[in-house]
């Protein structure tokens, strides 16, 4: 059987792989839980995000990436191997050509280590390409006119802006601060006020269930349940949209200022592009309520959400994968 090419948007939070002719065939967290002991793997992916501040001392759940980069090459390697082996890729085809996804401004030694982990999953080939510009293909862009495009792709490592004209990126900026600094700021924030120490993934549901940005309803509280540091015992406490309105504030404010950053050093032409088009958000943060409103006051251009946020750069490589001679264009 021919070898089929695959898209690999390897995220902090979560991997997701598309098949070229298939679509996306797997969307998991970036989880992997080990037995410190043996150093044996216990789980991968959704069975590890079960596991997450609930397993025994000897069980670790690993987040393998971090900021968009491979923080644990070994682990990474663990984790894409088990996700190509369920996706019975290594017996649907030999050796596919892979496409994967990093962000704007990591060094030639990180881009390398993403190319190598892909490489030892068995690959013929593999491609690289930039996160907001596979993004921006994966929300409907047009990229390939002389007209600017911007996309704002907020993942759970990182922030990715970009401007993109003529299939390319004319401005952008990588900051380390999105989905992840979000749950810390609302675990720091509750853990200040409150002296209670909850886990990751309350902070998480917190933020995308709870959290307005941008008009809090005064009225809305949420019972939070964790850890009394001074008694040590379990505790109840209740909090209001105002407060994790104010546990965002900073984080919020550098990802705007980036923004600004990078129309600053657009020319003047394509500056015209953007007020008349608007920007794109994609990626989890494009789901945070009250964002898009937010920044469309602040930066006085129209906002526009994705249709579908959280798959746009796994819809990208599928793009490109029927468009391969652009790909290898790209790459030399």
């Amino acid at each position: 059987m021919l070898a089929k090419d695959i898209g690999i948007d390897l995220g902090t939070a979560n991997v997701l792989i598309y098949i070229k002719g298939q679509g996306i065939v797997l969307n998991e967290p970036s989880i992997v839980a080990i037995d410190t002991d043996s150093k044996k793997v216990i789980a991968v992916g959704h069975e590890a995000n079960e596991m997450l501040g609930r397993t025994p001392g000897k069980v670790k759940a690993i987040k393998p990436m971090k900021d968009g980069v491979i923080a644990d090459f070994e682990i990474t390697e663990i984790m894409l191997n088990t996700f190509i082996k369920k996706i019975k890729a290594k017996s649907l085809f030999s050796r596919p050509r892979i496409l994967i996804c990093c962000p704007t401004n990591i060094t030639p030694v990180e881009k390398n280590a993403i190319k190598e982990a892909a490489e030892r999953t068995g690959a013929r080939k593999v491609y690289i390409e930039e996160e907001p510009k596979v993004a921006a293909i994966g929300a409907g862009m047009d990229i390939s006119k002389p007209t600017a495009n911007m996309v704002i792709d907020i993942g759970g490592g990182t922030t990715d802006i970009a401007i993109l004209s003529l299939n390319d990126i004319v401005s952008s900026a990588s900051i380390r601060i999105a989905g992840n600094v979000f749950d810390q700021d609302i675990i720091k924030y509750i853990k200040e006020k409150y002296k209670l120490l909850i886990g990751e993934r309350t902070a998480e549901d917190i933020k995308i269930n709870f959290t307005n940005i941008e008009k809090p309803d005064k009225k809305e509280k949420l019972e939070v349940r964790g850890r009394n540091l001074i008694t040590g015992l379990p505790h109840t406490i209740e909090i209001t949209q105002d407060e994790t309105k104010e546990a965002l504030k900073e984080s919020v404010e550098k990802i705007i200022k980036a923004t600004t950053n990078v129309l600053e050093q657009t020319p003047p032409e394509l500056s015209g592009d953007i007020v008349e088009k608007g920007i794109i958000l994609t990626g989890g943060g494009a789901l945070l309520k009250g964002f898009p409103e937010l920044l469309e006051k602040e930066l006085n251009v129209p906002i526009l959400i994705a249709e579908s946020p959280l798959t746009c750069v796994a819809e990208g490589t599928g793009t490109l994968l029927d468009n391969i001679r652009l790909l290898e264009e790209d790459q030399q």
